[in-house]
């Protein structure tokens, strides 16, 4: 099998909350892998810092800044990339936030406001991307979802809720849209070291309780995430949609 398969050239990227994070790590796979890239977040300042750092790294970047919630944004982005003649080939739906806080204490704006970001946003940035890949017989949507795709934790229901959404909206996207010629997959991360984990990387209690779940003995780097990534972006996996690839270190393998 030639490695071409996984060869992105020529394939445009857009990551949703991509100026840190899981989604920086995913935008650098990616590019690195021959793929444009654009970036995306609300925050211009950060936004342009990111993509002239990845530029500086020989990337091709561009940047687009919208905010995941508002239609208003999605649609007026999607339309500037349409002037500007940039075809969306790749959408990793990646924008997410978390909230902890027990049920019996959580004000429904929190419940709502996590679901819009998590959930609601891929199935609007989404439609808008597939809109556009469906009329030219081609695309590939990545959702990012988690473990609490497939199980639940204490104190995160409203994550866990969107997440759980994400496994189901990636199946459901496959099953519309994959005789036009889109593949929809989803990546479940493990417990990773991000700023949005660093409270619990701190917590001692709760670093053993990763180590000690996870068959690896060690929380996740957010570049470990790259090669799944840049797999389900690519050719290689033109045969596979609706799918979810844990990468977890096997914490969800055992009990």
């Amino acid at each position: 099998m030639s490695l071409a398969l996984f060869d992105l050239t020529g394939k445009t990227a857009l990551i949703t909350g991509s100026s840190r994070g899981l989604g920086r790590a995913f935008a650098e796979g990616l590019a690195g892998a021959g793929a444009r890239v654009i970036l995306n977040g609300v925050d211009p300042a950060r936004l342009d810092a990111a993509a002239a750092e990845m530029q500086g790294q020989g990337f091709d970047v561009l940047t687009s800044c919208f905010d995941v919630t508002d239609e208003d944004q999605i649609l007026a982005a999607f339309a500037e990339l349409d002037e500007q003649g940039v075809e969306v080939d790749i959408l990793v739906n990646n924008a997410g936030i978390q909230f902890r806080k027990p049920m019996l204490e959580l004000a429904t704006a929190d419940w709502q406001r996590v679901l819009d970001i998590n959930l609601t946003s891929a199935f609007v940035v989404g439609r808008e991307a597939a809109k556009r890949m469906a009329a030219r017989g081609r695309g590939k949507v990545i959702n990012i979802g988690s473990l609490t795709s497939e199980l639940a934790r204490a104190t995160v229901a409203p994550y866990t809720v969107a997440k759980g959404g994400i496994k189901m909206l990636t199946k459901a996207m496959a099953a519309e849209w994959g005789d036009k010629g889109i593949q929809a997959n989803a990546i479940g991360p493990g417990y990773m070291v991000t700023d949005m984990n660093e409270a619990l990387i701190n917590n001692p209690d709760f670093d053993a309780w990763v180590k000690g779940r996870t068959p690896m003995r060690r929380w996740g780097l957010p570049q470990e995430l790259a090669g799944t990534c840049i797999y389900l972006a690519s050719d290689a996996s033109n045969y596979v949609s609706g799918q979810i690839i844990y990468a977890d270190g096997g914490m969800i393998s055992v009990l």
